[in-house]
């Protein structure tokens, strides 16, 4: 393995292209030193401390700060992190599926391909600007009838300077825009994924020192707060859990295909027997995304309706199960919830009549299933099959970091590590950018790296 990495870096190109990722990788990370001036940061941190704490709240805390490659601990010029990017890039992938000039767009290749990403980057900048404005105005205190912490420092709290704080948290989104840009085409490629990647990489320390915080307390020992009975059993755990998510991320349905043969001349050409592979896990990490985030409203809802109607019991209970994250309906809900949007992701991104249409026109057929509507009719009944394990899968995955918190008494920030959208990302991420490695190796005749003998 040595022998390997040593030969990625002898290849002058792909050192580059490495160093170059790691060079914007840092400016990614030394934004989140630059801080808003506007911002009363010590009880900005203090009043997200106090939030973290709650179960719930604090798990939502998490997700958005995972996902968006950001850190809502500090209020820094990348407060939005990369999160406006993606969300206008989902929304113009389902734009996509439904609206006719985007759909024609998208079959017309590169530069259609081309104009979709200006579009989007357009509709981030929109984003950013009504995110950042609607943050600044409730950290101010001035919105909602002065709703609001009242977090900005005396003699700033003007328009003026909420403006100029907007632009500078949606320069920073653009900043990272550019970054994950840069990194897709000079670096080693899928920049914004590996943005995402090493902002959950980067509160592994934290994540760490709350794991040993009761051992430097109080000393390691059986029955204490990080006694070998827990730890051992955790680094276990996650060695298993992070197999398992290598193994559905990587498992197909492989369907065979035969092609077939034409006769030219005395030749006989095709007559191949091939196979089409289709993913048990589709979908990704988007289910997990799409219901972690819906179950966002629940939270709040009946956090505001049990204020307003304190003397309905239910929806206190409601509150306290939703709020906390826990309890078998929150669970059941989240479950169904993904369930749901693996079925809905992979109906967006899974067309089996155009599959089927490609398969007819190159001349080739699955085996046993006439071309056409039997062939479209065959690969839907297969992907709703292993859909349905590929969606069990991740309901699992989900809900291992609130069952870990609860049962191994140990903080949500560790336990996140654990499973959830967090550890699909980083092997999904690793997955990738060890094949793209790869394929520059093996265009020099080199082994990969994780291949049992060099070529």
């Amino acid at each position: 393995m040595l022998s390997r990495l040593r030969t990625i870096f002898a290849i002058p190109e792909l050192r580059q292209k490495i160093l170059l990722t790691l060079i914007l990788l840092a400016v990614y990370r030394m934004g989140f030193a630059i801080p808003l001036p506007i911002i009363d940061q010590a009880t900005f941190s203090d009043m997200f401390q106090k939030m973290a704490e709650q179960q719930g709240l604090g798990q939502v805390m998490e997700a958005v700060a995972m996902l968006s490659a950001s850190q809502l601990g500090n209020a820094t010029i990348f407060g939005l992190g990369i999160m406006p990017y993606i969300s206008a890039s989902i929304i113009f992938q389902l734009l996509g599926q439904v609206y006719p000039p985007l759909e024609q767009l998208q079959k017309e290749g590169e530069s259609g391909r081309k104009k979709i990403n200006e579009y989007t980057r357009y509709a981030t900048v929109i984003i950013c600007l009504g995110q950042s404005y609607f943050w600044i105005r409730y950290l101010s205190g001035n919105m909602g009838g002065g709703d609001g912490p009242g977090l900005i420092l005396e003699g700033y709290n003007t328009l003026p300077f909420h403006l100029v704080a907007t632009i500078t948290m949606t320069a920073g989104t653009i900043l990272l825009m550019w970054i994950g840009e840069q990194i897709d085409e000079y670096g080693i490629g899928n920049g914004i994924s590996l943005l995402i990647m090493a902002g959950i990489l980067a509160r592994m320390p934290v994540a760490g020192y709350e794991l040993i915080k009761p051992a430097l307390r109080n000393g390691i020992g059986l029955g204490t707060g990080a006694g070998i009975d827990k730890l051992l059993p955790l680094a276990v755990l996650f060695v298993l859990i992070v197999l398992g998510v290598i193994a559905i991320t990587q498992a197909q349905r492989r369907i065979p295909i035969q092609s077939a043969k034409h006769v030219r001349g005395r030749k006989v050409m095709g007559g191949q027997r091939q196979s089409l592979p289709l993913r048990v896990n589709q979908a990704g990490v988007m289910p997990i995304i799409f219901a972690s985030s819906l179950l966002m409203f629940p939270m709040f809802l009946f956090g505001m309706m049990s204020k307003w109607f304190p003397e309905m019991g239910i929806l206190s209970d409601l509150n306290s199960m939703f709020g906390s994250g826990r309890g078998f309906i929150y669970n059941l809900s989240y479950i169904a919830l993904i369930y749901f949007f693996c079925y809905f992701w992979t109906s967006i991104t899974f067309n089996p009549k155009d599959m089927a249409d490609n398969l007819k026109d190159y001349g080739s057929f699955v085996p046993g299933y006439r071309p056409g509507a039997h062939t479209e009719r065959y690969l839907d009944q297969v992907m709703t099959r292993i859909t349905y394990a590929g969606a069990g899968f991740l309901a699992l995955i989900a809900i291992i970091p609130t069952m870990l918190a609860m049962g191994m008494d140990i903080s949500f920030s560790v336990a996140s590590f654990y499973g959830g959208t967090g550890l699909l990302i980083v092997v999904s991420v690793c997955l990738d950018l060890v094949q793209k490695i790869d394929s520059h190796l093996v265009m020099r005749n080199k082994g990969g790296l994780l291949e049992s003998s060099d070529l």
